[in-house]
């Protein structure tokens, strides 16, 4: 690798409160809607997930080994405030972790919220009850008074482009797309009066939102495809960034919704609310490229990475260019680089990439080691294409690829690991939950001490 990151770039990983801490009945935690939902068969709970809970010191001296200027990490409502009251206890947890982080010069990068809504939250509606703003507006207040003078990066909401098109999968929403896109507004909403919240509080530091972005081509150079990847794209990614960047909904999104007569009510202070709340970055999940054509004539699966099919606008389709990973997601490390370049010639504002890597059912062998070369190659190639992006000039700040350590696979369990630590337990048997380092772990640190591949001369 040739070339070269600027002297602050934020070399990082990533975890989510409900997919890693474990205890979750423990230190005053209410159960959120990932502790009560149903798990596939043979599959674990996130129970004790990873039991970072627990074992946090332990795993943030493992951080700083590694190397990490950077650990993206989100914080639990449900532990913070699990009846609509601040938890002591879930506080102090989180004063711990970012103080242990600070001292070992690893900064911390808080998600507020990551697809873990309080179970009593979600028993009064969750999301499509309006309610929800205010309660989440409260609680990022409360995150405010006790964390912003420690954190300098915030992101609002993981994924939401997510959970609105496949919650279904991911244990967030059961319901029909007029239902989601209501609560999909609300989130919206939600998201813009935090982030003014954030300003007018004179906080220090960004805040934006962290959408799962794809981006789309045409499976054709016909202009029906080159259509059907414009009505896509709107509609997975530009909807919820133009919000956030803008202020306002992106009008080909706008326009599918209503054609499938799923536009969200809008009230005259929810467009104040969101023309006054815009982004100061945007933090994105980047796992790879989608593929769609202008036809719908078969049933599409849904998965968090396949997306779906709309009669009329577009289908997604195989693309028999993109090799696949052991679980059937594409590889597409030139593709980041096109996605890199989409996003910021769209908005021109930092980015930062909170979310990348290659689930794999990785092996432990008896002298305890992790032989996972193909995370290596993933990574590193994904790696040579943002730098090149970054050639291109891209404004990144930083790259915190999931995750850090093992931990509960949305609905794939432990069987689909990502980290660069290895945790000994199965989706059956919690073994000894002991930490392993991986030849990516060692591959990582060594990258990271070089600053990529040599430091810049820039500041």
């Amino acid at each position: 690798m040739t070339n070269k990151f600027p002297k602050n770039f934020l070399w990082g990983a990533s975890t989510s409160a409900y997919q890693v801490e474990g205890a979750w009945n423990e230190g005053g935690k209410g159960p959120s809607v990932q502790d009560v939902k149903e798990i596939p068969q043979g599959t674990t709970d996130f129970k004790v997930a990873s039991d970072h809970f627990h074992r946090f010191e332990e795993d943030v001296i493992l951080f700083k080994e590694l190397g990490l200027k950077a650990y993206r990490f989100s914080i639990s409502w449900s532990r913070v405030m699990p009846d609509g009251v601040v938890n002591p206890e879930g506080i102090a947890f989180y004063k711990k972790l970012i103080k242990l982080l600070c001292e070992n010069e690893i900064q911390p990068v808080v998600t507020v919220f990551h697809f873990d809504l309080p179970l009593y939250i979600s028993e009064k509606g969750g999301w499509e009850n309006r309610e929800t703003i205010q309660e989440f507006s409260r609680y990022c207040q409360v995150l405010f008074d006790h964390f912003a003078q420690d954190v300098p990066l915030w992101q609002t909401i993981n994924e939401q482009n997510v959970m609105a098109l496949a919650g279904s999968v991911i244990g967030t929403s059961q319901k029909s797309m007029k239902e989601k896109f209501q609560e999909n507004h609300h989130m919206l909403v939600a998201q813009a009066m935090v982030t003014k919240i954030f300003h007018e509080g004179n906080y220090q530091g960004k805040i934006g939102p962290a959408p799962n972005i794809a981006s789309v081509y045409p499976a054709s150079n016909s202009p029906a495809d080159q259509m059907a990847a414009l009505n896509m794209s709107a509609l997975r990614n530009w909807l919820f960034l133009d919000v956030a960047v803008f202020g306002k909904y992106n009008h080909n999104a706008w326009h599918i919704l209503e054609s499938i007569d799923a536009a969200p009510e809008v009230t005259r202070e929810d467009e104040e609310i969101l023309s006054q709340g815009t982004c100061d970055y945007i933090a994105f999940n980047y796992y790879n490229t989608m593929t769609v054509g202008s036809y719908f004539d078969k049933e599409n699966k849904l998965d968090q990475q396949s997306g779906f099919g709309i009669p009329g606008f577009f289908q997604t389709m195989e693309n028999k260019n993109l090799p696949l990973t052991e679980f059937g997601w594409p590889i597409d490390p030139e593709g980041f680089r096109f996605t890199l370049n989409d996003i910021y010639s769209r908005y021109r504002i930092p980015l930062l990439i909170t979310e990348n890597g290659i689930g794999a059912n990785d092996t432990l062998t008896e002298e305890g080691l992790v032989h996972d070369q193909y995370r290596i190659d993933y990574l590193k190639e994904h790696i040579e294409q943002m730098a090149l992006a970054i050639e291109d000039g891209v404004e990144v700040l930083g790259y915190c690829p999931w995750s850090a350590i093992d931990l509960v696979s949305t609905h794939e369990g432990m069987v689909k690991r990502y980290g660069f630590i290895y945790v000994n337990r199965t989706d059956e048997d919690l073994l000894n939950l002991a930490r392993y380092k991986k030849d990516s772990f060692y591959w990582y640190q060594e990258l990271i001490s070089k600053n990529g591949a040599g430091e810049s001369d820039e500041n």
